[in-house]
């Protein structure tokens, strides 16, 4: 992954996103929601902290299914009344929602891009989730098209939902770069629907073995404006 200089991306007309760990500072997200989820529901207990970090390490950086996590966690933690699952489930769609935040400069980058490309999202998860998120976030008018998995019934890497994408776009795929974090689901999804990518490095590492590898690679969002 060495030695890839910083040379702009040329001849590009549209910039799609993923939205976990890229456009929405997913880490800072669900921590906020860890910490109000133990307030809420184990303020008895001491060594909060310790609970925080404990629900932070289950969730896997958002890969873990939710109601395998909340159902770990009703084995774990340490409950003076404890509740049923479909009560937890209902609390995190209602509160994580809440706590959404945007990485460092998002909206400044993503207002930038939108002066010169077409801007796409494609998003893994639960529609109620992740539009809860960007309607929280507030940026659903910058992107001319958002692709969430369970509505296209397809998910990244599926090579499938990216060419959903080119077909809204009516673009061939080099015209596209894709900016996303996870490098199997994002940059070997995307580069084998032909699009270039951006890798932005946050908490997944790279994966040895995969056949694709980005076009460039960035370490924060803001640095997307030096690519393009």
């Amino acid at each position: 992954m060495e030695g890839m200089g910083v040379v702009r991306v040329k001849n590009i007309e549209a910039v799609i996103f993923d939205l976990d760990n890229t456009i929405l500072n997913r880490s800072r997200t669900f921590r906020n929601f860890a910490a109000g989820f133990v307030r809420d529901w184990i303020g008895h207990a001491e060594e909060k902290d310790t609970l925080i970090e404990r629900i932070i390490e289950l969730d896997q950086d958002g890969y873990k299914e939710k109601t395998a996590l909340f159902g770990e966690l009703l084995d774990e933690l340490p409950w003076e009344d404890k509740p049923g699952l479909d009560e937890l489930m209902a609390y995190y769609r209602m509160h994580y929602v809440r706590n959404a935040a945007l990485v460092d400069q998002a909206e400044e980058v993503l207002q930038a891009l939108n002066s010169r490309y077409r801007l796409g999202l494609i998003t893994n998860g639960r529609r109620e989730i992740q539009y809860g998120k960007i309607d929280r976030l507030g940026i659903r008018h910058l992107f001319e098209f958002i692709l969430v998995s369970e509505e296209a019934g397809v998910k990244k890497p599926d090579p499938r939902i990216f060419e959903m994408a080119l077909d809204r776009l009516r673009l061939r795929p080099e015209a596209c770069v894709y900016v996303g974090d996870h490098p199997r689901n994002d940059i070997e999804g995307a580069g084998k629907a032909g699009m270039r990518t951006v890798w932005i490095k946050v908490n997944q590492p790279w994966i040895p073995e995969l056949d694709m590898r980005p076009d460039h690679e960035i370490g924060r969002l803001t640095e997307l404006l030096g690519l393009l």
